[in-house]
């Protein structure tokens, strides 16, 4: 029984933890956010230490100093550009540890024959399930994202038979714990439950990766929130529900960015439908230009709109590219940044990485508030972008991309490109935009093509 002042401390934590998610909501308050519910974590491993009876403490301590170890690390080498895979595998982690901690409950209730509720053995089967699926599915995409396995969709014959057999199998074995506690139900359950996140996403496509990352972060919440019923944990349950109910929420939003439902990005490739990843080059003539050719443009230009893609990230050209913002400024032109909501890859990626340049929060515009101001923009400068500049996704039924809302490029006089080649982008196919006649663009690494148009602009 869990003493009424720890009961009172883990209340205290599950507000810290409310505070800090509003705190993450905006970027003036994220840091003092994340330190909120840094400390409602640390909180909130230490006071089991005061009140249970605890087993194997220096297991346990030797558990957290590695895990410590390991997230201080992590934080410390992994560059801005990979976060999302970073999230990936520790919300992996986060699911799976759920899952491990059902089965040891239900080891506990099979072991002394506990007469428990049926719901929460509902719970458990829940968790193990949910929690497995989130484990294998995040490990999945973060080796999608890290390019250890293809990115593109992977179906064979027989998928779709396997995994709905897979998830049949595992609700029909729930049934069968709920109805009488075994151990050997929850484990089969957790490896179809292994097998489930395995199908579940290897047949979705490098563009989609991150709306699954971001369902599955969901998964783990939900595995977590149900994981605090079965330990009357209020602390868990509230945390657990939060980051439930934050990742359906970003899932349901980045969806609506991609114009897809959640249904086509996890099973269109059985259909041919998902976001296919890289195509073949083109080979089709386009008008190309050099850095001088280009400064005159932007020189000259009374507004510019850069639209920063994660190929500009990739590069680590942000720097360059606020510098040359902030000369274009100073001679009288009104530059702003526009940032489509998966210009990165998931919501406020691109916002950090060019945060991390020194570009004022303030010229980092939204979609939805800066497409009408593409009509009067002399020159736009696309920079490390494709997707989310391609007219295709408004005239071409046929495109992965068809339907997904993009930044109105093609409305300005003159749209450069600065592209390392003719590869198309996450969705493998072309952009009519760039055989337009007002379009123009500059071939090569990002930033020493940028560092050559700062020369030339700095030369007028």
């Amino acid at each position: 029984m869990i003493p009424v002042w720890a009961q009172l401390l883990y209340l205290f934590g599950a507000i810290c933890f409310i505070l800090a998610l509003k705190g993450l909501s905006g970027p003036k308050t994220a840091r003092s956010g994340n330190l909120i519910g840094a400390f409602a974590a640390v909180l909130a491993c230490t006071i089991p230490f005061f009140y249970a009876d605890l087993d194997h403490i220096p297991l346990i301590l030797g558990a957290i100093a590695i895990g410590s170890i390991g997230g201080f690390y992590g934080a410390r080498v992994v560059q801005m550009t990979q976060m999302p895979q970073m999230v990936a595998l520790f919300n992996g982690v986060g699911g799976g540890a759920a899952a491990l901690v059902a089965l040891v409950e239900l080891h506990e209730i099979v072991d002394f024959g506990a007469d428990v509720q049926k719901f929460i053995l509902v719970a458990t089967a829940f968790t193990v399930l949910v929690g497995s699926v989130s484990f294998a599915g995040s490990v999945v995409t973060f080796a999608k994202l890290q390019d250890l396995i293809t990115s593109r969709p992977v179906v064979f014959p027989g998928l779709p038979v396997l995994f709905g057999g897979g998830f049949v199998a595992a609700i029909v074995l729930s049934g069968v714990l709920v109805s009488e506690p075994v151990m050997w139900a929850g484990i089969l359950i957790g490896l179809l439950g292994l097998l489930i996140g395995l199908l579940l996403v290897l047949p979705v496509g490098g563009a989609d990766v991150p709306i699954v990352i971001s369902l599955l972060n969901a998964f783990t919440g939900l595995t977590v929130a149900a994981g605090g019923y079965v330990l009357s944990n209020t602390l868990l349950l509230v945390a657990g529900t939060l980051v439930g109910a934050a990742g359906t929420f970003l899932t349901l939003l980045m969806a609506g960015a991609m114009g897809r439902s959640v249904a086509n990005i996890l099973f269109g490739a059985l259909k041919g439908g998902s976001t296919l990843g890289a195509g073949e080059a083109s080979d089709r003539p386009v008008r190309s230009a050099g850095p001088e050719d280009v400064a005159i443009l932007l020189g000259y230009a009374d507004r510019v709109i850069v639209v920063p893609g994660y190929g500009l990230a990739v590069a680590q050209a942000q720097h360059t590219l606020r510098e040359l913002v902030d000369v274009l400024a100073e001679r009288g032109t009104k530059v702003d940044y526009a940032i489509h909501p998966v210009a990165g890859r998931m919501p406020g990626h691109m916002n950090v990485l060019m945060a991390e340049a020194q570009v004022p929060y303030e010229q980092l515009i939204e979609m939805d508030e800066i497409n009408g101001e593409f009509k009067h923009t002399d020159v736009v400068l696309v920079v490390g972008a494709n997707d989310v500049v391609n007219p295709a996704a408004r005239t071409t039924p046929s495109a992965p991309i068809y339907g997904m809302p993009i930044l109105n490029a093609d409305d300005a006089k003159q749209v450069v490109f600065l592209k390392r080649s003719m590869r198309p982008g996450f969705a493998g196919i072309e952009n009519e935009l760039l055989f337009e006649p007002t379009t123009t663009l500059m071939f090569g690494d990002a930033k020493d093509t940028l560092g050559k148009l700062l020369t030339a602009v700095k030369a007028l």
